[in-house]
């Protein structure tokens, strides 16, 4: 029962941090045509992907929780996995998983956001400068 544990929460994972690239996928490739040009927009985005997903799955399966159904510690030995107990790792899989992915989404923005910020300022100064030269 513990390796269908697993693997359920592996595949939960999964989907939740595929869902989320999903959703992302049209404003982090603007951001990066924007940001690095067509040339580079479409590696850096296959990257982000990546780690979005090798974050995810690796926030949503955690294996120390699922310990504790193998581990015999103590005299009552490994804890049963029933229907409640499914519900509540499956549930925290997908918490977790969202939650990791969360802050690489963060990460992400907080540094597109400051690139956008530095390339309007330099546009801004070029403008101005083409300005004073006519």
């Amino acid at each position: 029962m513990f390796y269908v544990l697993l693997l359920a929460t592996l595949f939960v994972s999964l989907a939740v941090s595929y869902a989320v690239t999903r959703f992302f996928d049209k404003t982090v490739k603007k951001l990066l045509v924007r940001l690095v040009g067509d040339e580079l927009s479409g590696a850096w985005s296959q990257y982000l992907q990546f780690a979005v997903m090798v974050v995810g799955v690796s926030g949503g399966v955690r294996l120390w929780e699922l310990e504790k159904y193998v581990s015999t510690k103590g005299e009552s030995g490994p804890m049963e996995l029933n229907g409640m107990r499914w519900t509540l790792e499956v549930y925290r899989t997908m918490i977790e998983t969202l939650q990791s992915v969360a802050w690489v989404m963060l990460m992400f923005f907080l540094c597109a956001m400051i690139g956008f910020v530095l390339m309007r300022t330099l546009e801004a100064r070029r403008a101005k400068h083409e300005d004073d030269m006519q």
